[in-house]
């Protein structure tokens, strides 16, 4: 079913919204959360919750991309539970091996979690990601959005691991020296 019409369906409050929802993204979202929590059943419960938020939130709100509103939501819903098991001293996976490589060139006194939402910095990152070539720029998003391991990204591109750690390590370098150039220090 086309993503207008799972929108509609919203609109219209038919349960049937979720169902379709759930077949077409089911998997993606929890591609998402499974990458943050590295746990089948927290990632499970976060794209229930995905779904839940989605209900509540449209209407009011009619998005332009089901996909990039389901993902936004799913990341920040995992992002969420894994700060409940860094307090608790549980959880596992790439979550803080990817922050800490983003934090080398976004912040030095802050969560990036936090700067993430802050519209200036989003404005820049996403002009540096047009500015990449289109290879270089899913590699990015694939480490940095969907919190894939370099294996998995060198599998999916056929590439070698080592060369994928350079590509982002590179990328890394470049954008902080773009967010400097746009007068961005964090």
């Amino acid at each position: 079913m086309e993503d207008s019409k799972i929108v509609e369906l919203y609109w219209q409050r038919s349960e049937a919204a979720i169902s379709e929802t759930a077949k077409k993204y089911d998997k993606y979202c929890n591609h998402i959360a499974y990458n943050i929590l590295y746990n089948s059943e927290d990632a499970e419960e976060c794209v229930n919750d995905t779904y839940m938020r989605a209900w509540n939130a449209i209407p009011p709100h009619k998005p332009s991309r089901l996909s990039t509103f389901l993902g936004k939501i799913t990341r920040n819903l995992a992002l969420n539970k894994y700060k409940g098991y860094n307090t608790q001293k549980r959880g596992a996976g790439q979550t803080d091996l990817v922050l800490a490589e983003l934090e080398e060139c976004l912040s030095t006194n802050g969560k990036v979690e936090d700067l993430v939402d802050e519209m200036v910095l989003v404005d820049a990152i996403n002009r540096f990601l047009a500015g990449l070539p289109k290879a270089n720029r899913m590699v990015f998003v694939r480490r940095y959005w969907y919190m894939n391991s370099i294996k998995e990204i060198s599998d999916q591109f056929a590439m070698n691991p080592n060369k994928v750690t350079t590509m982002l390590f590179r990328m890394r370098n470049d954008l902080k020296l773009h967010l400097e150039s746009e007068e961005i220090h964090l």
